[in-house]
């Protein structure tokens, strides 16, 4: 389905104040001290109006750290007492079109063999409002896997600037249909020539299918020695991307009880490999460079037929000694 209507900045303003009357949880991104960050947002004005979140929104349907199970200690028994997700309903508000298609590589990954529960109740409970990019960087390599800057794949509703101030919304799932007829007193008939703010232009630097071909066979090249050089393991790329999907489960317990909880990590840590015996399969930088590159353009599509990356350059940007993944991914699919 996809159905289109003007979303004036009035209804905006009206849609964000049924949503929080209604009980809703709205989330977006947000303009912050230094910063633009995923966070609660009450008035449509709260809203950033150009430019990306530095952490990505896949913390909505796959926090940061969650509680699996509580358990106690009862004598010598254990008593365990499950632990239900937040299943609160939620918009997304204003995320770019890269986020949004990125929650379809989450979802092949927790329902790839096992249906996560917490992971399906809150993205059933989310509904995601992206808004078409304008703007691009150096960093941005969307056309390059896949998508572009106006892609409309993972929204329930894409919305498009008017060069005359408000939006042209396209409503393209029942979870969109059913948000915006919150604000159905507010919309109006689309232009029958809307004046669509042009989408950002980002020229593909590489071709991720000739990528996934020359990943076959250089799996012992130098290369990965080469471009790991300055990189310092700090995993900042992983913890920014909106599909890395790498997580750990710890106990955290005292004498009488305690929580297991599922929680971020990344393949590009040392410890993540680390055996108890001490032994480590990937005790190198350039090996750990290397399973990145290879989960997202190799792994990935190999086994979920998609690919692992989005092209939001989120890990450029957050790269400490500029390890821009863009010109590294180029450089990878040449010779």
């Amino acid at each position: 389905m996809s159905e289109k209507s003007t979303l004036t900045e009035a209804a905006v303003g009206t849609l964000f104040d049924a949503l929080v009357k209604s009980g809703w949880r709205v989330l977006g991104p947000k303009e912050g001290a230094e910063r633009i960050e995923i966070a609660e947002i009450k008035t449509a004005t709260e809203l950033a109006k150009d430019g990306q979140s530095v952490v990505s929104a896949k913390g909505t349907v796959f926090p940061k750290v969650e509680r699996l199970v509580k358990y106690r200690y009862e004598g010598k028994n254990v008593a365990l007492e499950d632990v239900q997700p937040n299943a609160a309903p939620t918009v997304l508000f204003g995320v770019r079109p890269c986020e949004a298609r990125a929650f379809h590589a989450l979802d092949v990954v927790f329902n790839w063999d096992y249906k996560d529960t917490f992971f399906n109740t809150r993205l059933a409970n989310t509904t995601v409002v992206a808004i078409s990019c304008t703007q691009a960087d150096e960093s941005c390599f969307c056309t390059s896997v896949g998508s572009r800057p106006d892609d409309s794949a993972g929204s329930d509703i894409l919305l498009s600037r008017l060069k005359g101030g408000g939006y042209v919304a396209e409503v393209l799932t029942d979870k969109g249909k059913a948000l915006i007829a919150l604000a159905k007193g507010a919309l109006q008939p689309p232009p029958i020539t809307p004046d669509v703010v042009p989408p950002a232009t980002v020229a593909p630097a590489f071709d991720a299918k000739v990528l996934e071909q020359k990943l076959a066979s250089k799996f012992d090249s130098p290369l990965w020695l080469e471009q790991s050089l300055r990189c310092l393991g700090c995993g900042a790329c992983a913890y920014v991307c909106p599909t890395c999907v790498c997580f750990s489960i710890e106990d955290e317990a005292d004498t009488r009880q305690g929580d297991r909880l599922r929680t971020w990590d990344s393949c590009g840590l040392r410890m993540f490999t680390l055996h108890a015996s001490g032994h480590n399969p990937r005790d190198k930088q350039s090996q750990r460079w290397r399973q990145r590159v290879y989960h997202k353009f190799a792994y990935y599509p190999d086994r979920f037929k998609t690919l692992g990356c989005v092209g939001c350059g989120k890990c450029s940007r957050a790269c400490p000694v500029d390890m821009n993944l863009k010109q590294h991914l180029a450089e990878a699919a040449q010779g």
